[in-house]
């Protein structure tokens, strides 16, 4: 994303958040994976985007389906091989003709292009899907340096955390960066603020429901559209 369109969501991402800080609110409910028919979405990827969206589609179904009985650490690095090379990334307003969208997996798949919070919304459902809990997971606003070591310029932009424990810390899936490492390795990114489908955490405290990010209700609300039931 563009450093205008990425400084510009995240501020409405803290601005969510301060929200989300006045209330003591239950977590949205969520199912302990996503579910959906494979035969019904391959087909709207057809329709929507051409053979060759379904057949991107039919390859994430397949990629899922490998994943079934493998260690974490191996469900981690399929899905992140899978999304960061499955997707070419780009901007929203290129992508979508929107200053900021946020994509379901499956119209990420069907353009074949994505920012960065289209890349952790699929690695992030990939990974439901295939049983990780989603307790362990959260979709990580941060301040990511450019420029290299000593440079002061920064852009916000999003990964995903993996929490082995509410307090460990986290791996890092990045579509910048293709190894998966521990957040302290990566000293170009300054945390900001996390979120998944059980709520907001500033750190590793719980801060509010993420009900209060609208994005990711209407991302929820496309994609049972579409036919899955996150």
């Amino acid at each position: 994303m563009s450093v205008v369109s990425a400084t510009r969501s995240l501020r409405q991402g803290l601005l969510a958040v301060a929200a989300g800080l006045l209330l003591v609110a239950a977590a949205a409910p969520v199912a302990d994976a996503l579910q959906f028919d494979p035969a019904r979405i391959e087909q709207q990827a057809v329709s929507r985007y051409g053979q060759q969206g379904g057949q991107a589609v039919a390859q994430w179904v397949n990629m899922l389906g490998s994943l079934a009985g493998q260690p974490v650490s191996t469900q981690l690095r399929q899905v992140n091989d899978f999304w960061n090379t499955n997707a070419r990334g780009g901007e929203d307003r290129q992508i979508w003709g929107q200053e900021d969208y946020w994509a379901t997996p499956l119209e990420t798949l069907g353009k074949g292009w994505a920012d960065c919070e289209d890349y952790v919304i699929g690695k992030y459902f990939s990974l439901v899907h295939a049983g990780v809990d989603p307790n362990k997971l959260r979709m990580v606003y941060v301040r990511a340096r450019i420029g290299g070591m000593g440079s002061s310029q920064s852009i916000a932009h999003m990964v995903l955390g993996y929490y082995e424990t509410p307090t460990s810390e986290p791996l890092i899936l990045d579509n910048l960066v293709g190894s998966i490492v521990p957040a302290g390795q990566r000293r170009d990114l300054q945390p900001v603020f996390s979120f998944n489908a059980h709520g907001v955490y500033v750190g590793s405290r719980a801060s509010g429901s993420v009900e209060r990010i609208t994005r990711w209700q209407g991302l929820l609300s496309r994609m049972q559209q579409e036919g899955f039931r996150p």
